[in-house]
């Protein structure tokens, strides 16, 4: 996948998005949004927000930032925003997920969903969310990943080469995404239908660097 691709699949997408995904999804963003316990006045930044499905969905005392690829898609989730009066989705921008334009630390919550397979680096686009989420925050992460069943497994296997005329890849392997991205996974669950998809919540530890540094006793150092 290449943001090149991506960007392709997704116009041809986004008249019919919701149309085709809405429905079908609607469980999986219920999920994730019930699970992260959003408090008032918290920052949550969603990744890959595209049409804007799930910002409804948000409390109205919590502050929404949405960033997409696609200008298509973006577009429909600010006529959303302007139609639904949604005055708490803060920021709808144009970016690339895996090069955000925000400050370290700076949103309590990220969540991606239906994102993953999408990007041309799974590991650069956790790095990401790690990077903006708080130190002790979480991140939310809703995907499909290859079926555990060998019919479905093959039968994923054998389409991936579409991947980048559909939009995602069909072969991400859900315990290689855990230990590649180092995720301190601390619940996992099946979504949507049949349990399908797979919803991840994990903890945003940041190891106190500087601290350890400032701590550390001289006799530590290099003598002189």
């Amino acid at each position: 996948m290449n943001i090149e691709a991506i960007e392709k699949a997704y116009r041809r997408q986004a008249r019919y998005y919701d149309l085709y995904f809405g429905a079908l999804f609607h469980r999986g963003r219920k999920a994730v949004i019930d699970r992260i316990g959003c408090r008032p006045g918290e920052k949550i930044l969603e990744v890959g927000v595209g049409t804007g499905l799930s910002l409804p969905m948000y409390p109205d005392d919590v502050f929404v930032t949405g960033i997409d690829i696609s200008p298509e898609m973006l577009e429909r989730a600010r006529r959303r925003r302007e139609r639904d009066e949604l005055d708490n989705v803060t920021e709808l921008r144009l970016m690339d997920a895996e090069q955000m334009q925000f400050a370290d630390d700076e949103f309590d919550k990220v969540v991606a969903m239906y994102v993953v397979p999408v990007v041309s680096n799974p590991k650069n686009l956790v790095d990401e969310m790690y990077r903006v989420c708080k130190p002790e925050g979480e991140l939310f992460i809703v995907n499909h990943f290859q079926s555990q069943n060998p019919l479905v497994g093959r039968l994923e296997q054998l389409i991936s080469p579409l991947s980048a005329m559909i939009g995602f890849r069909t072969n991400l392997c859900l315990d290689n995404f855990i230990q590649e991205t180092d995720l301190d996974v601390i619940e996992r669950s099946g979504v949507n239908m049949f349990g399908y998809w797979t919803m991840l919540q994990a903890r945003n530890i940041k190891p106190p660097v500087i601290e350890e540094l400032v701590s550390m006793p001289a006799s530590a150092g290099y003598a002189g």
